[in-house]
């Protein structure tokens, strides 16, 4: 199932792209190449994309421009070599492997 909007009334239809395959958390998606992984994510009903460091209260998409910093990843296959980035700006590449950001390690 997807929450993605195919076709809007008013929004000119989408660019076509390919499919990306990746894993969030270690479940795997499917979004389109070069799309934001948090679009993909939210158009999978995904919410929590990482947890506060404070309470540990889960944070997701919420301004979506990159300036609030509340969707922060790791993207990379493994600890040593995952980089941050913010989930509203990384685009997807089939094969990504991203996971969430928990308390302190954000």
């Amino acid at each position: 199932m997807t929450e993605r909007i195919e076709h809007h009334p008013v929004l000119p239809e989408p660019p076509a792209a390919d499919d990306a395959n990746f894993t969030f958390n270690g479940e795997s998606y499917v979004g389109r190449t070069g799309e934001p992984v948090a679009a993909a994510l939210l158009a999978a009903g995904v919410r929590e994309l990482r947890t506060s460091p404070v309470a540990g209260e889960p944070r997701g998409l919420y301004c979506g421009i990159g300036h609030c910093y509340e969707c922060r990843l790791w993207l990379g296959p493994d600890e040593e070599t995952a980089e941050r980035v913010r989930g509203c700006q990384a685009p997807i590449s089939d094969g990504d492997t991203y996971r969430s950001t928990r308390g302190c390690d954000s």
